[in-house]
C-alpha cells in the first residue's frame, strides 16, 4: 500500500498594535521564499525523496489573505503517514506570530519547521544564537537558516523518519542558482494576491555594503543568477496557469551579470512569442548608466520600478555606507524611468544620525520640487537583525525593543541620537502628509499625463499609500484590499475580546474605514480630473521635468545639499555630474 507525507507550508503574517494579525480579502506582495520552497518540495514528490512507495502531498497557506485555523489543520495532517509545517520566510516582525502558530502545532505532536531572515541574520551576525531562536527551538520548533536549493531532501527525510535536527545551518554554503529548481505556486494562492500577482528571483545577493540591509548577510555579496532559460521557463510555467504579473524580488536587479539576456528573452516573449506580462523590479540609482538598461526593461514588461533612493542627504547616504548613490545624477535617472513611461517608487529612510525635524522637512520639498518621482515611502531606519547596524548595537548594549513585532520599518524600536522618540514618531507621520498633498498629487500626475502614462493607475496607488498610513495603519507594502480580523486570533498572552464586544466594535471599525477610504479618494479625485480633462496635459513641463545642463544643475537645491556636506563625505561634485578625485 502506498503511503502519504503530507506537507503544509505557512508564510505567516504578523500582529497589528492591538495584536490581531494582519490579513486582507487580497494582500499586496506575493511572497517569492514561499513560491521557492513550495517548488523545491514539488521537485522532491515529483523525484520520490521518500521512496517510490511515498506520495508527498503539499498545501500553501499564506496568512496575509488566509485563515490559519490549526484546529482543523491538525486532524487532516494527522490523517497522513507522516506530516511537516514548514512556516516560510518568517522575518523579524513575523517571529512572534510564527513561534504562536508553531506552539499550537507542536502541542499536537506535529514536526514543525521554520526559516526566513530573521533566523537566518541573526545567526550569520551574531556571535551566539539569540534567546528567542533558542527558545523556540526548546519548544520544539526546528530552525532552518540558509537557502534550501540541494537540501530539502535532507530536512524531507529527516523529517519522514521522525528525526529533525534542532538546527539546519547552511549560511556558509550558497547554492548556485543555474539551472535551479525554480519557484512556483499554485495559481488558486496567486489569485488571492491583488492583481493576481507572483514572485521569483532571477538573482540573489547584493554586491554594496549599506550597514542597514540585511540581504547582503543573508543572501552574501557575491551574486547569484538564473539563466535565461530558467527565467523563460518560471514565465511559462505561470503563463499554463494564467498568471501574467510578477514581482521579480532580486534586492538589485541591476546588479544580475545576466540582465541584459534576461531582458533580451523577455523582450523576445513579449514581441515574438506573443506572450503578454508586466512585471516589477528592484534596482539601484546607478541603473540609467547600463547603456539600454531602462529601454529594454520598459519593453520587456516593466511598469514599475523600486528605486534604492534611501535619502538625499550625503552624510546619511555616507553613514548608512552607501556611497555609491549620487544624489547629482538622481533627476536624470528619475527623467529616464519617466520617459520610458514606468511608475517610479523610492524608499526614503527617515532617522540616520544628523536627521533633523527641520532637514526631513526641507528635504523632502526638494523631493517634490525638483525630481519626477512618482511614489515615496518612508521608514524608519531600523536594525533589523542580520544586519550591520543591528550588529553594531547588539555589541555595545544599546537599547533596541524587545518585541520584534514592532521591526516592519513603520514603528520605532530604538533612540535616536537628536530626535527625541516623539519628534522621531511625529516626522515619520507628518512626512507621509508633506508628500501626498492634493497639491503635489496633481503635480505628479501631470508630470505622469505629459508622458502619456497610466494616471488612473498611479493615482490610485498615491492614494493606497497615503490611506495605508492614516487610514489602516500600516505600511502600504503591506496593506492589501479589505481588512479582515478574526477574534479568536489575537496575539500569545492577550486576552480574547468577548464577542458581544468585539463584533459591534469590528462592524463599526470597518465601516469608519470604508468611509475614511471613500473619503479619501473623493478628496484628491477633482485633481485626477483636472489633469485628465486638460487637452494640454501632454504639453506640461516643470522644474523636475526639465533637462538641464551641467551649470544649471550645479546651482538645484538638490546640488546645494551635497555641497553643504562637501568637507564631511567622500567625494563632491566640481559641476553636476564629475566628482572629484576624492571619490
Amino acid at each position: 500500500m502506498r503511503k502519504r507525507f503530507s506537507v503544509l507550508l505557512i508564510k505567516p503574517s504578523h500582529y497589528d498594535d492591538e495584536g490581531y494579525v494582519i490579513q486582507w480579502l487580497r494582500a499586496p506582495i506575493p511572497s517569492n521564499s514561499l513560491a521557492s520552497v513550495y517548488g523545491l518540495i514539488q521537485d522532491c514528490r515529483d523525484r520520490r525523496v521518500l521512496g517510490d512507495d511515498v506520495d508527498i502531498e503539499i498545501e500553501v497557506i499564506d496568512e496575509t489573505n488566509t485563515k490559519v485555523e490549526v484546529k482543523k489543520l491538525i486532524p487532516k495532517l494527522k490523517q497522513a503517514d507522516g506530516c511537516l509545517v514548514g512556516l516560510v520566510g518568517v522575518q523579524t516582525n513575523q517571529f512572534p506570530r510564527a513561534v504562536d502558530i508553531a506552539r499550537e502545532f507542536i502541542a499536537s505532536g506535529i514536526q514543525i519547521a521554520a526559516g526566513g531572515f530573521h533566523a537566518a541574520g541573526s545567526i550569520a551576525m551574531l556571535p551566539e544564537v539569540p534567546p528567542e531562536i533558542t527558545a523556540a527551538q526548546e519548544l520544539g520548533l526546528t530552525i532552518y537558516a540558509g537557502e534550501a536549493e540541494g537540501r530539502m531532501d535532507a530536512l524531507l527525510q529527516d523529517a519522514w523518519e521522525g528525526d529533525r535536527k534542532p538546527l539546519y545551518n547552511f549560511m556558509k554554503d550558497l547554492p548556485s542558482l543555474e539551472n535551479a529548481v525554480q519557484p512556483i505556486l499554485p495559481a488558486d494562492a496567486v489569485r488571492k494576491m491583488a492583481g493576481a500577482y507572483t514572485s521569483f528571483d532571477a538573482g540573489r545577493g547584493c554586491p554594496f555594503q549599506c550597514s542597514f540591509c540585511t540581504i547582503i548577510n543573508v543572501q552574501g555579496r557575491k551574486s547569484r543568477f538564473r539563466t535565461p532559460d530558467d527565467i523563460e521557463a518560471i514565465i511559462r510555467a505561470n503563463d499554463a496557469q494564467n498568471i501574467h504579473r510578477f514581482f521579480i524580488t532580486d534586492d538589485d536587479f541591476a546588479r544580475n551579470k545576466n540582465w541584459e539576456a534576461i531582458l533580451d528573452r523577455l523582450i523576445w516573449l513579449r514581441e515574438e512569442a506573443g506572450l503578454k506580462f508586466k512585471l516589477t523590479l528592484q534596482v539601484d540609482t546607478l541603473c540609467y548608466r547600463l547603456p539600454g538598461f531602462i529601454e529594454k526593461a520598459a519593453r520587456a514588461g516593466c511598469a514599475r520600478v523600486f528605486i534604492g533612493l534611501e535619502n538625499i542627504d550625503p552624510d546619511a547616504l555616507s553613514s548608512a555606507k552607501k556611497k555609491q548613490n549620487k544624489i547629482w545624477e538622481y533627476r536624470k535617472m528619475l527623467q529616464a524611468w519617466k520617459d520610458a513611461g514606468v511608475i517610479t517608487y523610492a524608499g526614503y529612510i527617515l532617522g540616520f544620525p544628523d536627521d533633523t525635524p527641520e532637514k526631513i522637512a526641507r528635504n523632502i520639498e526638494i523631493i517634490k520640487k525638483e525630481l519626477p518621482l512618482d511614489l515615496i515611502e518612508f521608514f524608519f531606519l531600523t536594525p533589523l537583525p542580520g544586519s550591520e547596524d543591528h550588529k553594531v548595537l547588539a555589541s555595545k548594549n544599546v537599547w533596541m525593543d524587545p518585541d520584534f513585532n514592532k521591526y516592519d520599518l513603520n514603528h520605532r524600536v530604538t533612540h535616536h541620537p537628536i530626535m527625541s522618540d516623539q519628534e522621531w514618531e511625529k516626522v515619520y507621520y507628518d512626512s507621509w502628509k508633506q508628500f501626498y498633498t492634493t497639491e503635489h498629487v496633481e503635480t505628479v500626475l501631470r508630470r505622469d499625463a505629459a508622458r502619456g502614462a497610466r494616471t488612473k493607475a498611479l493615482y490610485s496607488s498615491m492614494i493606497h499609500f497615503l490611506g495605508a498610513i492614516l487610514i489602516e495603519k500600516v505600511h502600504p507594502l503591506e496593506c492589501g484590499i479589505v481588512r479582515r480580523k478574526h477574534r479568536d486570533q489575537r496575539r500569545s498572552g492577550m486576552k480574547l475580546e468577548n464577542p458581544l464586544i468585539f463584533y459591534p466594535k469590528r462592524y463599526a471599525e470597518a465601516l469608519w474605514v470604508g468611509l475614511r477610504w471613500a473619503a479619501l479618494f473623493l478628496k484628491f479625485r477633482p485633481a485626477m480630473k483636472r489633469v485628465l480633462a486638460d487637452e494640454n496635459r501632454r504639453n506640461y513641463m516643470d522644474l523636475a521635468l526639465t533637462p538641464t545642463t551641467e551649470a544649471e544643475e550645479n546651482e538645484m537645491e538638490l546640488i546645494q545639499v551635497f555641497k553643504e556636506a562637501i568637507p564631511k563625505t567622500h567625494g563632491a561634485p566640481d559641476v553636476a555630474g564629475k566628482v572629484t578625485a576624492a571619490e
